[in-house]
């Protein structure tokens, strides 16, 4: 996990829309290949998921790592993924 991975979820969470890559590389200021790479992290991960082909949302496992509520050790789990 990076600090664009926080600002994906974050921009996800509070937003409550399903985006793309490209629209969240706009937001975010960050080339759209890099984020669409670092989305198929999150998504291995089960921090986001794909709802249509090319478009995302956070899970309650994403909302979970924003929130705090997973252990270090359930970061490093699914990190490790």
């Amino acid at each position: 996990m990076n600090q664009t991975d926080d600002r994906i979820l974050e921009l996800l969470d509070e937003s409550d829309l399903i985006l793309s890559p490209a629209v969240i590389a706009v937001n975010l200021e960050y080339n759209r290949s890099w984020i669409s790479r670092r989305i198929s992290k999150l998504v291995d991960v089960g921090f986001v998921e794909s709802i249509n082909e090319g478009y995302y949302s956070i899970t309650d496992l994403g909302r979970d790592y924003l929130s705090g509520d997973l252990s270090d050790e359930e970061i490093a789990r699914v990190s490790n993924k």
